[in-house]
């Protein structure tokens, strides 16, 4: 999996510095229900985690000598937690020191998470296989997307069964290389599907403060935080949430119920 460095860190995004320069972008006005492309998170948004990050994160962590239990594996986890939605190779930069250990921590979390995927623990947010359906049914255009690499995003799909199910999926290396809290994977799936002329009339849809500052910083016009995953009600909002769900169940009936 490609990434590329850029000056901008992960530090200098964590959600207690957000601004409001940081949340800019279109104001919820217009009609959500004439917004064509639904730009979707994974986990956490449309697939239950249920900590399975967490669980692969201690399988890997202890592969580069990181004792559970330790002050440093304390620390790694509750940064890995707080930077759900992120790139997860640029996680293990930031963990890790060196781009070896980072890519060699990388390699050992897909590889965990993988194994939990093909033991069944990957199951779907209730109501998402229908939701995705009925927003397809309605002439919506929808994409998936992840911080994971290709492979386990491909395993997570294949598991429950989801290859065909939306028009689009991307990982970081899709787009470039970098990740969420970046603009790039919600700016290539409006390029790449062409489904709607403008970027405020783009849907975005996810469970973490980074979902929410990619989506305000692509221009997208609706960026609706769920309460499904990693992060509450108030650091959505403070993110740049216009809508908070409490599931994406509900979005068809707020893109429709607004139309």
């Amino acid at each position: 999996m490609t990434d590329t460095t850029t000056d901008l860190t992960t530090t200098d995004l964590t959600t207690t510095d957000l601004t409001a320069a940081d949340v800019t972008g279109p104001d919820a006005t217009g009609s959500p229900g004439s917004r064509r492309l639904v730009v979707l998170d994974m986990a956490g948004t449309t697939v239950a985690d249920g900590g399975l990050v967490e669980r692969a994160f201690e399988r890997a962590a202890e592969r580069l000598g990181v004792e559970p239990g330790t002050p440093d594996h304390a620390e790694k986890l509750q940064y890995v937690l707080a930077t759900m939605g992120e790139s997860k190779i640029s996680v293990f930069r930031h963990l890790f020191g060196t781009e070896e250990l980072a890519r060699r921590a990388n390699s050992a979390f897909e590889e965990a998470y993988a194994e939990l995927v093909d033991g069944g623990l990957v199951t779907p947010v209730p109501g998402a296989r229908a939701a995705i359906e009925e927003l397809r049914a309605e002439g919506r255009t929808v994409a998936l997307t992840t911080g994971f690499a290709r492979v386990t995003q491909d395993a997570i799909l294949d598991a429950l069964g989801w290859q065909d199910l939306a028009d689009l999926t991307l990982c970081p290396a899709d787009a470039g290389g970098r990740g969420r809290p970046y603009p790039d994977m919600v700016l290539t799936a409006f390029l790449r599907t062409g489904a709607v002329a403008d970027v405020s009339d783009v849907v975005v849809v996810g469970d973490t403060a980074y979902d929410m500052l990619s989506g305000r910083r692509a221009g997208a016009g609706t960026v609706a935080g769920v309460l499904t995953g990693a992060h509450d009600r108030t650091t959505l909002t403070r993110s740049g949430a216009t809508h908070v769900l409490d599931s994406v169940a509900e979005l068809p009936h707020l893109l429709t119920g607004s139309a």
